[in-house]
């Protein structure tokens, strides 16, 4: 095998530049007897970029090819040389390696500051993008839990770590939601003084009265009952709604935190599904997927350390198996016939059916859950008997959780049925195990809509004097914190009782009764779909309660945690790599995207909260105004008049109308550049398809005469 040369001063010409020749190259020879293969290759279009195996290196077939002509070729290739060198060519169009690329750039770069002061602005232009390349790389050197999430992905697959890496993401969104709640709500609280006690019985309105404290002697019991269902001492604490005095400016930051956390999430998300984006696109089109690519471009010669090559070997390997299973359902959906098409349509038709039935009545059971409690509730035995009590509290958490345990594995065992590929399966049962989640969490919401409205009747007795039951849900919004409190809090419960009682055990039973038992038990693998809409699930709930729980977001960071630090140990401890993996482009677009989607409906409780039901007369920032969306336009009148014709103005139409319009012309401008673009690359991939029949062409036909030749 042929040394690289050293990259040293040999690697260079008499003037110090590098060799690269355009124009020295031979004129293509007509085919005749001793031809050879090299000679042929090297008038291939791509030989332009493949002329150098390294500094100081003849083209292809130099050494092969001498004769008494050498010195002559090589005198005009140098020469060729040092003419390329004098014209102005960007660094990067030149058939340099890297190495030479850079050095060229920066030498370019130190004759412009040479020749006069007016390059120094693109000089110190350079250095500031170096700096913030650099400062780009240091960020992502600091990325949490980086070697843990590489391990996972060439241990159990890419499905396992896009779980990791998306609850990292969902860690950091839940810091900065903490800490905007910490500034905008905390801080001003206790900035403008000491907040006052909880109401008494003493202070009655209209609106009935409201007392949170417990009175005469609290027992254990009744502490540990409090601390899991959010009332007694909890109900009057910073951590819900109730707690916060009316003051006008803590009214103003409280409202602003909402909208702030809701924007600075969506940003972050759409960065996210937006840098996954072209990967899933190149992914699908068929540009990535290659066995070629896997094969030829997949490794990574920059690893060090036997543990990081058996990481990548074992990545490239989860990769492979995924392109062949999808290549095996591809091809047998290729050789369909009419009738077996017809039947595999029949099949997929009957199972939708059977899943809309599943998900109605998996809906309905959660309406009946979230409604039969309120008639519990009034029984004498169940108010007597604490642990009842506590059970029936958590009905609706509970047959949530029923609910979403059974029916997921359900849609796994249909979707194998449908005849899709492994990623489309994957994404059939993430849609409508997140649709079972989204619309769970949604009838419990509406059935606290209509609890808290009178069933949406203004003029009902409970609900004409103050807009809302008063009689029951004297302060509705730490009500509804309470209950995504409980959400929040049996999720977790639940998620630790599953690791430690289901999954631990299970691998134990593996382990000491490996024959019987043990096949009976099964080998466990990390479920993605059912782990990544636990999370999305759990989030969708902490944007929901976030207005009516400020503290929600710090204790969800909390619980993310925990649990990162429980799946990786259920991880590496239970479970073994998943027999059949997916492609990881594919989910980290659509991840986001479910999480987008849960953003989108956490909106709609909380919008509807701050612009249509009255706040509470009793409790909250907001008391005494007749929608909480009021204290905006009441403390904008409070600004000058200058500032308040601005505000105002962006509420007209005078703004809105010019602005949708330019926003229509910008639209359509990136839609049409977006198609031209698409043209291009089409045209662009008949061009590459046609260059590679040229060469094989060439290859085939440069074979061939050197065999004549051999043969003469």
């Amino acid at each position: 095998m042929e040394e690289t040369p050293a990259w040293g001063s040999d690697a260079w010409g008499a003037s110090g530049e590098w060799l690269a020749p355009r124009e020295a190259r031979p004129a293509p020879c007509p085919p005749f007897p001793g031809l050879s293969l090299s000679s042929v290759l090297n008038e291939l279009p791509s030989a332009a970029t493949l002329r150098y195996r390294g500094p100081g290196v003849l083209p292809w077939g130099a050494l092969e090819e001498q004769d008494e002509d050498e010195e002559g070729n090589i005198q005009a290739f140098v020469g060729a040389t040092q003419k390329e060198l004098r014209e102005s060519c960007p660094s990067r169009e030149l058939p340099w390696p890297m190495q030479a690329r850079r050095a060229h750039m920066k030498r370019h770069t130190w004759d412009q500051v040479a020749n006069g002061s007016g390059s120094r602005a693109a000089h110190w232009a350079q250095v500031l993008r170096r700096s913030r390349e650099k400062m780009r790389e240091a960020c992502c050197t600091l990325q949490p839990w980086a070697w843990t999430l590489k391990r996972i992905g060439g241990m159990f697959g890419a499905g396992a770590e896009s779980y990791f890496s998306l609850l990292r993401f969902l860690l950091l969104l839940n810091v900065l939601a903490a800490a905007l709640k910490a500034c905008m709500t905390l801080l001003p609280t206790w900035l403008e003084g000491t907040p006052p006690g909880p109401p008494g019985t003493s202070i009655s309105s209209p609106c009935g009265s409201y007392n949170p404290s417990s009175q005469g002697l609290i027992t254990f019991r009744t502490l540990l009952l409090n601390l899991v269902t959010g009332k007694g001492y909890l109900e009057w604490s910073p951590l819900f709604y109730g707690f916060y005095p009316r003051r006008p400016r803590l009214a103003v930051t409280y409202l602003c935190s909402v909208f702030a956390i809701g924007l600075l999430c969506l940003l972050l998300i759409l960065h996210r599904s937006v840098s996954s984006m072209t990967q899933t696109l190149l992914a699908e089109s068929g540009a990535l997927t290659s066995y070629s690519h896997r094969v030829f471009s997949a490794w990574d010669f920059g690893l060090r350390g036997a543990v990081h090559v058996r990481l990548r070997q074992r990545m490239i390997f989860y990769e492979l198996q995924v392109e062949l299973e999808e290549a095996v359902v591809r091809r047998q959906a290729a050789v369909r016939t009419l009738g077996q098409e017809a039947r595999v349509w029949l099949v997929r038709g009957l199972l939708n059916l059977l899943v809309i039935a599943l998900l109605r009545a998996a809906v309905g059971g959660v309406f009946w859950a979230t409604r039969y409690p309120v008639e519990l509730q009034e029984n004498s035995f169940v108010q007597q008997t604490p642990l009842l009590k506590l059970l029936v509290d958590y009905l609706p958490s509970i047959f949530i959780f029923l609910v979403n345990f059974v029916l997921p594995p359900v849609f796994k065992l249909i979707a194998p049925l449908e005849g899709y590929t492994r990623s489309l399966q994957i994404v059939f049962i993430l849609l409508r195990t997140a649709f079972l989640r989204f619309a769970s969490l949604l009838v419990l919401l509406f059935s606290l809509w209509n609890e808290i409205t009178c069933g949406c009747n203004a003029e009902a007795e409970d609900c004409k004097t103050c807009g809302y039951n008063y009689k029951e849900l004297p302060c509705w919004e730490t009500r509804v914190g309470q209950e995504m409190y409980k959400l929040l809090l049996f999720d977790l419960l639940t998620g630790l009782a599953v690791s430690l009682l289901v999954q631990f055990p299970r691998k134990l039973l593996c382990g000491l009764f490996p024959r019987a038992l043990g096949r009976l038990a099964g080998t466990q693998e990390f479920q993605v779909s059912d782990e990544v809409l636990g999370l999305i699930y759990a989030q969708t709930v902490v944007w929901v309660g976030s207005f009516f729980c400020p503290l929600l977001p710090l204790l969800n960071t909390a619980k993310f945690l925990l649990l990162f630090y429980l799946k990786k140990l259920t991880l590496f401890s239970t479970c073994s790599p998943a027999s059949r993996t997916f492609r990881a482009s594919t989910v980290n677009f659509f991840f986001p995207l479910v999480l987008l989607l849960g953003l989108a409906i956490s909106a709609v409780p909380v919008l509807c909260s701050i612009f249509l039901i009255p706040p509470s007369k009793l409790c909250g920032p907001f008391q005494g105004q007749p929608s909480i969306w009021a204290q905006i336009p009441e403390s904008i009148y409070s600004l000058p008049q200058a500032t308040q014709n601005f505000l105002f103005f962006l509420g007209t139409q005078a703004f809105a109308v010019p602005l949708l319009v330019i926003s229509s012309i910008l639209m359509a401008y990136t839609v049409s550049l977006a198609n031209s673009y698409g043209r291009l690359i089409s045209e662009l991939k008949r061009q590459i398809e046609t260059e590679a029949q040229n060469k094989v062409f060439l290859a085939q036909r440069a074979v061939a005469l050197s065999s004549a030749n051999g043969a003469l």
